[in-house]
C-alpha cells in the first residue's frame, strides 16, 4: 500500500503560485474593466470565470498536492475567484445601468409630433341595415332564411302562381342562365326562399328572407340590375290581415323610430291574395307638410307618405303549390327593397353611390358593429 504524497515538485504546480494567481486575478479585473457592454462581459466572464478559464485551471491542480498544502492553498485560489466574481457583479450592475439610460435615450418619444393617422377602415351599409333588419325579426322568435342566387324557374315564377305568360319571365326582366329555354335564372326576387321554406320546414313557419337579387335594369339614380331585398313569411293557424299590419309597424318603427305607422293600398301580386302596397309615414314630417307648403318636405315631396315595399296574404294557389292545406293554414308576406330603405332613412339620392366603391361614401357610416 503506498503511503500518502507528502512531498511535491513546485514546478509541476506553478500554477497555484501566489505570483500567477495574481497575474489572473489582474488579468481578469483589467478584462472586466474593459468591457463597454453587457455582450463584452459575458465573453470576459467566460475566458476567466468558466471551465477553461486560468483560475478554473488552477483549482484543478489542488489535487496534486499534499494534504498540507491543499487547505492553504485552496484558500487562495478561492479568494482570487471570489474577487474576480465581485468585480463582475460590479461592471453588471454598472453596464445594466447604461444600457437602460441609452435605451431611454434610443427610444424617446416626441410627444408633439404628428401622429401617422391609419384611415379607419368601414363596413358597407347595406351590409349593416340587412343584419339589422334581420335582427328585428330574429328577436320577434322569426328565423332566417336563405337560398340559391341561381334558381330554377320553378322556384321563382311556378310555384308563385306567375304565369308562363307573364311579361316578368321574359329576357326584358330577367336574367337566364344560358338561353331563355333552359330553366334557369338569376333570381328576380327573394320569394323563391320562402317556398323553399315552406318545402321544407316544420309548420308553423315564421322567417325572415334578406339576399341579393338580380334584374335586367339600366344603373341609373334609382335602379340597378343588382340590388337587395329582405321578406318575411309567416304561415300559421289564424294568421290575418291584422297580423300582417301590425308586423310591419313594429318593423316600421324599428327601423325609422318611435310612432312611424304604415299604411296599405290595394294592388296586385300573383303571389298573394289580397295584395297591397305598403305606404311608410314619412319619418322627416310625420305627415305634417301635407296641403302646407310653408312646411314643405323633400323627402316625401309633401305627401306625407313614402312607397315601401309590397305585401299581402299568401295565395291559397301558392300554399297548395307547397304541399300546405289553404283551409287550415294561412298566411302573409311582404317584402322591401334594402337599397331604398338605406336611401329613406340616410337621405341619398343616387343609387349608384351604393355599388362605385368609393371609401368616402362607406367611411360615412362607419363599422356600425
Amino acid at each position: 500500500m503506498s503511503a500518502p504524497n507528502k512531498s511535491f515538485d513546485p514546478v509541476e504546480v506553478s500554477t497555484l503560485s501566489q505570483e500567477n494567481i495574481d497575474e489572473n486575478v489582474a488579468n481578469a479585473i483589467a478584462a472586466i474593466a474593459g468591457a463597454n457592454s453587457l455582450d463584452e462581459l459575458k465573453e470576459v466572464r467566460l475566458a476567466h470565470t468558466g471551465d477553461r478559464s486560468p483560475l478554473a485551471l488552477a483549482n484543478r491542480e489542488i489535487g496534486a498536492l499534499p494534504p498540507a498544502a491543499k487547505a492553504e492553498a485552496g484558500k487562495r485560489i478561492g479568494q482570487a475567484r471570489g474577487k474576480v466574481n465581485q468585480c463582475l457583479e460590479v461592471r453588471t450592475l454598472e453596464l445594466e445601468v447604461l444600457r437602460d439610460q441609452l435605451l431611454l435615450i434610443e427610444e424617446t418619444v416626441d410627444v408633439t409630433m404628428a401622429a401617422a393617422t391609419v384611415a379607419q377602415g368601414a363596413r358597407h351599409p347595406l351590409t349593416t341595415i340587412q343584419e339589422q333588419i334581420s335582427d328585428v325579426f330574429l328577436a320577434l322568435g322569426y328565423e332566417l332564411a336563405e337560398g340559391p342566387e341561381i334558381e330554377a324557374e320553378w322556384f321563382n315564377f311556378d310555384a308563385l302562381n306567375i304565369a308562363p305568360d307573364h311579361p316578368a319571365r321574359t329576357m326584358q326582366d330577367t336574367f337566364f342562365a344560358g338561353n331563355e329555354d333552359s330553366g334557369i335564372v338569376l333570381r328576380t326576387h327573394t320569394s323563391p326562399v320562402q317556398i323553399r321554406s315552406m318545402l321544407k320546414r316544420e309548420l308553423p313557419i315564421y322567417v325572415v328572407c334578406p339576399g341579393r337579387v338580380f334584374r335586367t335594369d339600366e344603373l341609373d339614380a334609382t335602379h340597378s340590375p343588382v340590388f337587395h331585398q329582405v321578406e318575411a313569411l309567416v304561415i300559421d293557424r289564424g294568421i290575418t290581415l291584422a297580423d300582417l299590419k301590425g308586423t310591419l309597424d313594429h318593423f316600421a318603427q324599428s327601423m325609422f323610430g318611435e310612432g312611424i305607422v304604415t299604411r296599405l293600398r290595394p294592388s296586385y301580386f300573383p303571389f298573394t291574395e289580397p295584395s297591397a302596397e305598403v305606404d311608410l309615414q314619412c319619418f322627416v314630417c310625420r305627415g305634417a307638410s301635407i296641403d302646407n307648403p310653408e312646411a314643405a318636405c323633400r323627402t316625401c315631396r309633401s305627401e306625407g307618405w313614402i312607397e315601401w315595399g309590397g305585401c299581402g296574404m299568401v295565395n291559397p294557389k301558392v300554399l297548395v303549390a307547397c304541399g300546405i292545406d289553404p283551409d287550415e293554414y294561412t298566411g302573409f308576406a311582404f317584402g322591401m327593397g334594402l337599397e331604398r330603405t338605406l336611401m329613406f332613412r340616410h337621405g341619398i339620392t343616387d343609387m349608384r353611390d351604393m355599388v362605385e366603391g368609393d371609401i368616402r361614401f362607406t367611411r360615412a357610416f362607419g363599422l356600425g358593429v
